[in-house]
């Protein structure tokens, strides 16, 4: 007969529940208030990620059914009143992968809940305004999705690298921006900021890719050459704005953006995290349900 310690029997230790996700918003949010350097962020990096090629692509295809749910129910949310919207903007040098995020990521949402704007060169109408007055147009309306590629930053990235404006005036515009997106926010706009963190390597093999591919000679532009000479330049401009306008009511995320999969798995995760925070209901109906079955059963 088996012995037992103390007459009773030993009970058996629970097994211990599985550690949550951690949240990708904590994960790659640029910490508010303090000094910005890219060169310590390593482009190729894959933070909370899933592991390997495989694993992302998968984890990714796997979130599409629960954000095109979230989606609709954030547009069907409008029809009763509800003014919350989600605006996802995307920043980062050339071939970060802004294009491609939006191909791959917002692909995953019913278009006709979507407003996509890519910002280029102001016309000449645009200039006679305020630079957000661009901005001001392209916002989406209650219930939809918004998605930006470019945005109003490129008036602190490129006014700044190319002396376009006064150094003093793109000093104001910080300030400008910050107020600007309170504003959003006191309105109703979710604001997700994603800066797309390219290695300088990385653009150059990217670059090469579609010169050595006729097929992608559509994509290429010989003022890239040109631009790539002022990397130092624009990575200080993202610096400071990534330094004095990430707050409380519209933070930057910081997303390595060597690795495309993983670019994409991270895009599609921040934006649901944020859409289930958001937690849009559907509206009620304003019907009588039962009075409408019986004539339609009548029928």
């Amino acid at each position: 007969m088996a012995k037992r310690d103390g007459g009773k029997r030993k009970r058996k230790a629970p097994e211990s529940a599985p550690a949550p996700e951690p949240s990708l918003r904590d994960v790659l949010r640029i910490p508010e208030g303090e000094r910005i350097d890219l060169t310590a962020y390593d482009a190729r990096a894959t933070p909370a990620g899933p592991t390997g090629k495989a694993a992302g692509l998968a984890a990714t295809a796997a979130l599409g059914p629960r954000l095109a749910e979230l989606q609709e129910r954030l547009y069907a949310s409008s029809t009763g009143g509800d003014r919350r919207r989600l605006l996802l903007v995307l920043q980062g040098m050339d071939t970060s992968g802004k294009g491609g995020t939006v191909k791959h990521v917002i692909g995953l949402f019913n278009p006709s809940g979507c407003r996509i704007r890519a910002f280029k060169a102001p016309t000449q109408e645009e200039r006679n305004h305020p630079f957000l007055w661009r901005i001001m147009r392209a916002l989406p309306q209650p219930g939809e999705i918004g998605i930006f590629d470019r945005s109003h930053y490129e008036d602190v990235l490129i006014a700044r690298v190319r002396d376009l404006v006064p150094r003093r005036q793109v000093g104001r515009r910080y300030g400008q921006i910050n107020r600007f997106e309170k504003s959003l926010a006191e309105d109703g706009v979710t604001v997700v900021k994603v800066f797309l963190h390219l290695s300088y390597e990385e653009q150059r093999a990217r670059l090469l890719e579609r010169l050595d591919d006729p097929d992608k000679h559509w994509k290429f532009n010989e003022g890239d050459i040109g631009e790539r000479a002022l990397w130092p330049a624009y990575r200080q401009a993202y610096e400071i704005a990534l330094e004095r306008c990430t707050t409380d009511e519209a933070p930057w995320y910081l997303v390595p953006a060597d690795r495309k999969w993983y670019r994409n798995w991270a895009v599609s995760r921040l934006l649901l995290e944020h859409l289930e925070a958001l937690d849009p209901k559907y509206p009620p109906g304003d019907f009588d349900v039962a009075e409408c079955r019986a004539r339609l059963l009548a029928t």
